[in-house]
């Protein structure tokens, strides 16, 4: 069973040596979005729509991109790191380690409850593997993944840096100051990941603050970018994200713009910034759940 390689093989991918098959790859994510949406339900409290727009790219990135070694510890030297600036969307997270067998998938259940390791925000202090910063304050992911590319250089350590952020995010100032250090100090091993959905708490980020052109921003900051169109396509987000790694190495740092539908999967939750932090009720659980018919086993 392939539920069975995920939830209790850590790292059986780890050397993409033995890809998994893409039909494999969507059934997971189909059984992510539903654990997103259970999660949420359950507690009343969380954040769903941009946990379903960036499904496909946490699935693709554990399970197919990322160099990881078994087991976990916080220094991570010798494999590719992660960190999630925006915080906020932790239901897809957490679901996606635990399916790669950071912890049991059974934990889930205990989402953003009293003394739970699954905070509505990751946290450290719980020590929860696959969690090396706490975030969601927006802004500060990009500095921190800054010091450990630099690190990593400093080892003589190849592997690589990934960040997500949100597009509403970029809002914050210190994002700008790190996209201009990164570049001035030529920081070429950090892939940065942008979830350009367009959506932000407050409405579209073309209302509340217009973001311009992200891409000539970018450029313009001495990044190389790379814009994958259909970033709720694993296929596509496989194939744009190949190609963001075949561009590190060479000077500058790299940014993906990942065009993202909010609350992808869900017909009633799309294309609105109204499911950026509210859960379903029972009835709508229901029919978003049968829209994501179960692939591998709900927890």
């Amino acid at each position: 069973m392939f539920s069975q390689k995920i939830a209790i093989t850590f790292g059986k991918f780890k050397k993409l040596d033995k890809m998994p098959k893409l039909q494999e790859l969507q059934d997971l994510t189909v059984q992510v979005r539903r654990d997103i949406l259970r999660m949420v339900h359950k507690v009343n409290s969380g954040h769903p729509g941009g946990s379903l727009g960036c499904t496909e790219f946490m699935v693709a990135l554990y399970n197919e991109l990322m160099e990881l070694k078994e087991g976990f510890d916080m220094d991570g030297k010798d494999e590719d790191l992660f960190f999630l600036s925006n915080g906020h969307i932790s239901p897809v997270f957490y679901s996606v380690l635990a399916r790669k067998g950071y912890f049991p998938i059974e934990e889930l259940n205990t989402f953003r409850l009293i003394d739970s390791r699954l905070q509505g925000h990751p946290t450290t202090h719980e020590g929860l593997p696959g969690v090396r910063i706490a975030s969601g304050s927006l802004g500060q992911g990009m500095s921190v993944a800054l010091g450990a590319a630099q690190a990593k250089k400093l080892n003589k350590d190849s592997k690589l840096v990934y960040t997500l952020h949100g597009d509403g995010e970029l809002q914050e100032g210190q994002n700008w100051e790190a996209i201009m250090y990164a570049a001035g100090n030529k920081v070429d091993n950090l892939i940065s990941t942008i979830d350009y959905n367009g959506q932000q708490i407050d409405g579209a980020t073309e209302d509340v603050l217009p973001l311009g052109n992200l891409k000539e921003k970018f450029e313009a900051f001495g990044w190389d970018v790379v814009d994958i169109e259909e970033g709720n396509n694993i296929e596509a987000v496989i194939k744009g994200m190949k190609e963001a790694k075949s561009r590190t190495g060479k000077g500058k740092p790299v940014c993906v713009l990942l065009h993202t539908v909010m609350g992808n999967g869900v017909d009633f939750m799309m294309y609105t910034h109204a499911w950026h932090g509210k859960a379903p009720n029972d009835e709508q659980l229901e029919n978003a759940l049968s829209q994501n018919p179960e692939t591998i086993g709900d927890y």
